[in-house]
């Protein structure tokens, strides 16, 4: 049996096997309906004692005496620890100086101590394992993104140590280039010169052509012949050329040039147990909500909103490809416009501040980060409807399948995905189909609520995807239009607030989705999207004004 459905489990009789047991026999342990109760009692023993259903196993089962046959144990020594019956303490076979007590008071004590322990268990510290065990799943899950993050460095030092290679290796190209030029020239000069000698060489050799074949004896005799220049040849010219030596690297410099890794460390360290203190930090329902401030976004059709910190928010609108950051007091502080040019379907920003949008026209969800845009989750066969950060840092996205027959949460840790959420225990969807709007938002005990308009219906599921309710609207005489909620969001306090566009109204829930109360005097025009920021300050968009409303319903 399941114990968070018990209530809608029944219970068959024992004996004819099919009718609703109304009753219970706390002799024989058996559960009976009314027809089968006379059968039951016309066997053969003696006593049986029947009861309402409910208060079955009321009757305590005392252990048999081993000493006196037919008789049970209710009492029990306490210096012997045995269990004894009436007979023993009446006879000498046992020691009237020891203590006895009634083995009734040793059960009621013993159920006690049993019901404190299970209390602690479940209360203290069956939650703190969940929380060890979500810690240790969320770091599982952030594995293969912190170890990307490490190749990535790795890579960008391979690309640092390759430009800076190239850049050496340039320098010495740049280098051998001057020094062939260098060379050239010292080759060249050399050449010239032995150039001019051959056409000296030349000339000298032409003129005593003439002289031996002139019959002129005056000039013959006054020619002078100089040939001394040519007789010691031109000195040799030995150039050397440069070499590139290379450094013999071995593999351990190498890598120290390069860097190096840290080994894996692991250490155990111990835990502390502490007992979880209830939040004292009360904020109660204001009888009467107050606007604070009205943002004007300058769009109308506001479909979004959500809070970057306490002094700015995030705002989207439909048909408007414009994602716009105002502060409180409605100053624009920086835009930005979607990458496919369709509307955002909806916003949140993550732990670290950046941007996340759907956009399902390119069915995909973006991150912008100091203005650079990255697409970290796209889709197939769904399109992304609504979208929220969780406490540990993950994403909560609803989405619908192309045909618009099913929805579905499913939660990502990084672009991995880790949970998905569509059926409940039956099998039966959660969500309604038709690719209706289904804002989300995490509670802070883990529960997914999801604002389900298609269905009229809040949604909310524990941490593990099973279902806990459905809130349906609250019987009110001047609500009397269709409850049909939009946008939802989460205070500090636990409680679930959801828009009623219909009625012009905030619908505030506690944690188990007991009506609270209403937000329906802050004139209200078709409240759509919201947000609380962490003083529990409610922004509401308008969706038929260009409004972003600023709330205070707490204190």
């Amino acid at each position: 049996m399941d114990p968070d459905y018990s209530a809608q489990d029944v219970a068959r009789c024992d004996i004819c096997k099919t009718a609703i047991a109304q009753s219970y026999c706390d002799f024989c342990h058996v559960n009976l309906c009314k027809p089968c109760i006379g059968e039951h009692i016309s066997d053969e023993y003696d006593t049986h004692k029947i009861v309402p259903i409910l208060q079955r196993k009321s009757t305590l089962i005392y252990p048999k005496c081993e000493t006196h046959q037919n008789k049970t144990c209710e009492y029990q020594c306490k210096d012997c620890n045995i269990s004894i019956c009436f007979d023993c303490l009446a006879s000498k076979q046992h020691n009237k100086d020891h203590e006895f007590i009634k083995l009734e008071e040793v059960f009621n004590t013993k159920k006690t101590h049993i019901q404190r322990v299970t209390e602690e268990l479940q209360k203290q510290f069956l939650p703190a394992y969940e929380d060890i065990a979500s810690e240790l799943e969320m770091q599982i899950a952030s594995l293969d993104g912190e170890y990307k993050k490490l190749t990535t460095e790795i890579s960008k030092q391979r690309e640092e140590i390759h430009r800076e290679v190239d850049n050496a290796i340039n320098q010495m190209e740049k280098e051998i280039d001057e020094i062939k030029v260098k060379h050239r020239s010292i080759l060249q000069k050399h050449l010239d010169e032995i150039k001019r000698l051959q056409s000296h060489m030349l000339q000298t050799l032409y003129a005593l052509n003439e002289v031996e074949e002139s019959n002129e004896v005056s000039a013959t005799i006054k020619y002078t012949c100089k040939t001394e220049e040519f007789s010691k040849l031109p000195l040799k010219v030995n150039v050397s050329m440069p070499k590139f030596i290379p450094n013999q690297m071995k593999r351990e410099e190498f890598c120290r040039i390069i860097g190096k890794l840290t080994p894996l460390s692991t250490t155990l360290e111990e835990r502390v147990f502490t007992a979880k203190k209830p939040n004292t930090s009360v904020r109660e329902l204001l009888d009467e909500s107050k606007v604070i401030n009205t943002i004007k976004t300058r769009h109308r059709y506001s479909r979004n909103v959500t809070c970057l910190n306490e002094e700015q928010i995030w705002t989207s609108a439909e048909r408007n490809a414009y994602i716009n950051c105002f502060d409180i007091q409605g100053v624009l502080q920086k835009t930005i416009q979607t990458k496919s040019g369709g509307f955002p379907w909806d916003i949140a920003v993550d732990t670290t501040g950046a941007l996340l949008y759907c956009d399902g026209k390119t069915r995909t969800v973006y991150k912008v980060k100091n203005d650079q845009t990255e697409a970290i989750i796209t889709l197939q066969e769904w399109k992304p409807i609504n979208l929220c950060v969780t406490s540990f840092g993950d994403l909560l996205i609803t989405m619908y399948s192309v045909d618009k027959t099913q929805t579905k949460v499913v939660r990502y840790s990084g672009s991995t995905v880790k949970q998905t959420i569509q059926f409940d225990k039956e099998g039966q969807p959660l969500y309604s189909g038709n690719g209706y709007i289904k804002y989300i938002s995490e509670n802070r005990n883990l529960d997914i609520c999801v604002a389900d308009h298609g269905a009229g219906a809040v949604v909310v599921v524990n941490q593990a995807g099973k279902l806990r309710f459905r809130y349906t609207g609250h019987p009110s005489p001047t609500k009397n239009k269709p409850f049909k909620p939009y946008g939802i969001t989460t205070d500090s306090q636990g409680r679930i607030l959801t828009a009623d566009r219909n009625n012009r109204c905030i619908h505030i829930l506690d944690t188990d989705g007991q009506f609270l109360r209403y937000i329906d005097n802050c004139d209200l025009i078709n409240p759509n999207g919201m947000c609380v920021d962490s003083n529990d300050s409610l922004f509401v968009c308008e969706f038929d004004t260009d409004s972003v409303k600023k709330i205070r319903y707490s204190e």
